[in-house]
């Protein structure tokens, strides 16, 4: 019974889901938009010594990947589930055997697919239009792009638990998302960093996310101490989620 409750809830929320066309785009689409105007940019596809031989656009996969983890976690998930709150709909839902975590379930799900779907999108524009090289070490790309995905689906559902209201939700959201948007390395890539600044950055689990993925596309596996940043931080936003009030 909990089961088909909860895929009921799933595929209502789907719906919903895809009648935000903006959100879609966001998450989705802009990420790879971003990473085509780059690569079409001349110099951007020429080897820097300074980057170890890669190109600009080789740093850019990786951030595409990140900044559409970040888009769907931290912009569009908080003020839907606010929303969800501010208007009663939980407190509704607690009143029925429909379980206000299943919602919640729902949209970290729906999140996390768009996820998937603009790293796909990300890696194979890269791949085929700029001819990018597909990771080396597959296996701890992956790893490290989950562990990450839930890092930042956590962080989330803590903004979410503390926000207000949906307007509280966003104004929460597009501060975080200014601050993990620079540690990603959309403006100036990590790897790029002066070296202070770096080791500052790769505290932050986008940090060390961007460090990770860069690692195991060039082959290696990702360093663990930077598997053990996003790791920590997944812990502790998951940790603050129980502070997530139906009411």
């Amino acid at each position: 019974m909990a089961a088909s409750t909860s895929i009921a809830v799933f595929r209502t929320e789907a719906r919903l889901f895809a009648r935000e066309p903006g959100n879609l785009f966001w998450m989705s689409v802009a990420p790879t938009a971003l990473l085509t105007i780059l690569g079409l940019i001349p110099a951007f596809r020429e080897a820097n010594p300074n980057y170890g031989g890669l190109r600009v656009i080789d740093l850019y996969v990786p951030v595409a990947l990140l900044m559409a983890m970040i888009m769907a976690g931290v912009q569009a998930m908080p003020p839907v589930l606010a929303g969800y709150r501010e208007r009663g709909i939980l407190r509704r839902m607690s009143t029925t055997p429909l379980r206000p975590t299943a919602l919640l379930a729902a949209q970290i799900g729906l999140h996390g697919i768009a996820m998937l779907g603009s790293a796909v999108l990300a890696i194979g524009v890269g791949r085929l239009a700029f001819d990018v090289a597909l990771p080396d070490q597959f296996a701890g790309y992956a790893l490290i792009m989950v562990l990450t995905a839930l890092s930042v689906l956590a962080l989330g559902a803590a903004l979410s638990a503390v926000a207000r209201n949906a307007k509280a939700a966003g104004a929460i959201g597009s501060v975080a998302f200014i601050m993990m948007m620079f540690s990603a390395g959309v403006w100036i890539p990590v790897q790029a960093m002066p070296d202070l600044l770096q080791r500052i950055v790769s505290l932050t689990p986008l940090g060390a996310a961007s460090l990770a993925l860069g690692e195991a596309a060039g082959g290696g596996w990702p360093s663990w101490s930077h598997l053990a940043v996003v790791v920590v931080w997944t812990a502790v936003l998951a940790g603050a989620v129980r502070w997530f009030r139906w009411e």
